[in-house]
């Protein structure tokens, strides 16, 4: 099988353009704006009928990945909700104040979701220590972990991405993830990742009531299945 490309979406719109455009396996949240939330139970029975396997990110709010008790019920009800759709996974991460991973929290989440296939988000670019996250990781059962090697991007990140692949040594997945697109996909493909993922999102203006009264940013990002297209003929 060729390079898996995982495409996020938060809507109905950009999970038909995402399929539209090719993309092999789905992040499915809602809100993209604040890093991605946990989508609704509705979008995710929805997404169960798409045609390729669905992640669902589980994050309950904004902000830091550090979760109280009671997000931490949320977070297991909403992988229940993950599961009940017939979805293929879920999208974990939870860090301690330090930024160390949340390792006792992290696993617990992972019980709620075993035989779900699991991927650990972007909070691991947040460990101080990111070769003992890693370690961490394998130890906790995930299968991939979703990183910019800790920089604003993955192509600023890739010197750490390729060492973090190097450790990993086939034992998780190391999918890159911050900034993908046409022109940098194949220089990250080309360092032997077998996952990327990418939003492949264009500017969409609003204006209106919906803007003026505050239902709507004046700019968003929305799913482009040409974008999608394009990222994956860069690829091939």
């Amino acid at each position: 099988m060729g390079l898996i490309l995982e495409i996020c979406v938060d809507s109905a719109a950009g999970l038909a353009q995402a399929v539209a455009g090719g993309a092999d396996r789905i992040e499915l949240c809602s809100a993209l704006v604040l890093g991605g939330l946990t989508p609704s139970t509705g979008f995710m029975a929805q997404a169960a009928h798409c045609g390729v396997p669905v992640m669902a990110m589980i994050r309950p709010r904004d902000g830091d990945f550090c979760f109280d008790d009671s997000e931490a019920l949320a977070m297991e009800r909403d992988i229940a909700a993950a599961r009940q759709a017939g979805l293929a996974g879920v999208v974990l991460g939870a860090s301690l104040p330090d930024g160390r991973l949340d390792v006792d929290l992290l696993a617990h989440l992972a019980a709620q979701a075993r035989g779900m296939d699991l991927t650990l988000h972007r909070c691991f670019d947040l460990c101080p220590d990111r070769a003992q996250a890693l370690e961490q990781a394998i130890a906790l059962g995930f299968r991939r972990i979703l990183t910019s090697g800790g920089a604003v991007s993955a192509m600023a990140g890739r010197t750490e991405l390729a060492r973090l692949s190097s450790q990993a040594a086939g034992r998780i997945g190391i999918m890159p993830g911050a900034g993908i697109g046409p022109e940098t996909a194949p220089m990250l493909a080309a360092l032997g990742f077998a996952e990327l993922h990418g939003s492949c999102a264009e500017d969409a203006p609003h204006s209106g009531p919906a803007v003026a009264l505050g239902f709507a940013p004046a700019m968003a990002r929305r799913t482009s299945a040409a974008r999608i297209r394009a990222l994956r003929a860069a690829l091939d």
